[in-house]
């Protein structure tokens, strides 16, 4: 069964820095990460950063200038800097999956890493 994996998530304090990290397990053909995105309690999901199949790197603005996004074959990356109390919230990664060769690209999601930024 294929799955996306996060990890990195935790506990830290304000100012600090945490990197997040996500991967597929199961037999995949191909992976394409796609971007991180982050759930604070009682609001809607919003983008952190994704990156384009030609590497160009789109963030949220509120976190442009401290968060960077990076990817090689086999992962995803979120170097957090300068974490603030108001980047709390679960972090998932998103990616694009092919499971054979034959098979179609699918949309998977992983099941969340929780950040709390402490202050």
């Amino acid at each position: 069964q294929v799955q996306l994996v996060e990890s990195g998530g935790g506990l830290v304090q304000a100012g600090r820095f945490r990197k997040l990290s996500c991967t597929a397990s199961g037999r995949i053909f191909s992976f394409r990460p796609r971007g991180w995105y982050r759930q604070a309690p009682g609001k809607q999901r919003e983008l952190v950063a994704f990156v384009t199949p030609s590497g160009t790197t789109v963030y949220g603005d509120t976190v442009k200038g401290r968060f960077i996004v990076t990817r090689d074959e086999n992962a995803l990356y979120l170097e957090m800097n300068t974490l603030k109390p108001e980047d709390t919230g679960v972090y998932y990664c998103n990616a694009g999956i092919r499971a054979t060769a034959s098979s179609q690209e699918d949309d998977y999601w992983g099941q969340g890493t929780q950040v709390t930024v402490s202050s």
